[in-house]
């Protein structure tokens, strides 16, 4: 068995992120190749400008799309969020931690909808702070946008790059966040 072809099997098929120790075992590869293994595959992809790469995250791989990509998928992947959900879980990762009761009155009311759904998602966690919430984001988000970093000034910085390399004027608030 090709090693190299192994590790991108396991990396392509998990739902999650892997250790080196995990693919090591499930593979029966030794942990020295499949480091190599994964030194080698991040060459390749970047090497031949793929829209997939391997990140790493913390002590974790994982194989994704890169974030410059993603909006062609948009026609073929059903989209998890929408568009006024994406909005309040970027304001929340850019300003966390924020109280709920903050966020309401930047967002309005839609934020208790949404910051319902990105809990559920895994993408934010809330506690208990007096009669409101505390909202940050969770290592879900970082590792679903490619962050590699669950540090909030590295998110605030990744939110500042990815605005800054999106082309055009954004289109009005009012008219994606509607009910259809």
């Amino acid at each position: 068995m090709n090693p190299k072809a192994a590790v991108e099997a396991a990396l392509f098929s998990a739902a999650g992120n892997l250790r080196i120790s995990e693919i090591a075992e499930k593979t029966g590869i030794s942990e020295e190749e499949v480091r190599t293994a994964l030194v080698d595959l991040r060459r390749d992809y970047d090497v031949r400008e793929s829209a997939i790469m391997i990140a790493k995250i913390g002590g974790e791989y994982r194989m994704m799309l890169r974030a410059e990509y993603s909006e062609c998928t948009g026609t073929f992947a059903k989209a998890e969020m929408t568009p006024g959900m994406m909005r309040t879980l970027s304001t929340i990762a850019y300003n966390q931690p924020v109280l709920q009761s903050e966020l309401l009155k930047t967002r309005g009311p839609r934020t208790y909808d949404d910051v319902h759904a990105l809990v559920d998602m895994g993408f934010v966690s809330a506690k208990k702070s007096g009669q409101t919430k505390e909202l940050t984001t969770t290592k879900k988000f970082s590792e679903h946008f490619g962050i590699g970093s669950t540090r909030k000034d590295d998110i605030r910085r990744w939110i500042e790059s990815q605005s800054r390399s999106k082309p055009g004027p954004e289109p009005p608030e009012e008219s994606q966040d509607e009910p259809a």
